[in-house]
């Protein structure tokens, strides 16, 4: 069976099919995964930012500067995940006032 275009149809894909494919990012990974990924890479410069600073206040051989540099960077990272939960928070909301 052909459309009116001429184009032939597309086989059927089956609903889960569809669904996976949806889950997935660009890079065919999960969205899930992507987010885990990102808050792990947000934890872990945390926890580079405050052995940092607790090498900086205990008197270790670190420069000030990349230790303001490692803060920044950790801060950064850490409001655009705020940002990104703001968001995904927000999308729920819309989604969950609509009326079927």
């Amino acid at each position: 069976m052909t459309p009116i275009t001429g184009l032939p149809l597309a086989p059927p894909v089956a609903p889960s099919l569809v669904n996976q494919q949806a889950a997935r990012g660009a890079g065919g990974q999960p969205f899930k995964n992507i987010l885990l990924e990102a808050l792990n890479q947000v934890n872990t410069m945390q926890s580079q930012a405050n052995e940092a600073v607790q090498q900086l206040v205990t008197g270790g051989d670190v420069n000030p500067a990349e230790v303001l540099t490692t803060l920044q960077k950790a801060d950064i990272s850490f409001r655009m995940m705020l940002q990104i939960r703001n968001k995904l928070v927000q999308a729920y909301q819309e989604v969950n006032n609509i009326r079927i």
